[in-house]
């Protein structure tokens, strides 16, 4: 049975809706009362090989760059979502968020990995990096 959910899990669902998505991290993480920083890696057809969760304090996650292009590079992922949450409830990209989000995709791009989203989830709502013309 456990291979049966492990092949079916990482067989990978194809991440077409970005609502879904949505729906899901903000029950997974918009109450969380610390940082929580997660990376999908997608192959080309947007199939999901896995993911990396990192948790922080109440105000910070850690972010390696090197670790996450790393992983990509071991998974044979070519695009990225990142995603985070704000404890704070207020679903703003801080300058640091935007920084983070710049050097990962700064990395990514020397391996042609793509970054096609960084989120913040939050109690009030999310907020899209793609949207906001940040990616």
């Amino acid at each position: 049975m456990l291979r049966g959910f492990e092949h079916e899990a990482f067989s990978g669902p194809v991440l077409s809706t970005s609502q879904q998505l949505i729906d899901y991290l903000r029950a997974d993480m918009a109450h969380a009362p610390f940082e929580r920083f997660r990376v999908l890696f997608l192959n080309a057809q947007n199939r999901l090989l896995g993911e990396t969760v990192a948790d922080g304090s109440v105000n910070h996650a850690p972010i390696y760059p090197r670790e996450i292009i790393r992983r990509a590079l071991e998974i044979g992922a070519t695009g990225l979502i990142l995603v985070h949450n704000h404890p704070s409830g207020d679903p703003k990209p801080s300058r640091s968020d935007i920084q983070a989000t710049k050097r990962i995709a700064e990395a990514g791009r020397t391996f042609e990995i793509c970054i096609h989203d960084h989120l913040i989830i939050s109690t009030s709502g999310w907020s899209s990096f793609r949207a906001l013309g940040l990616v």
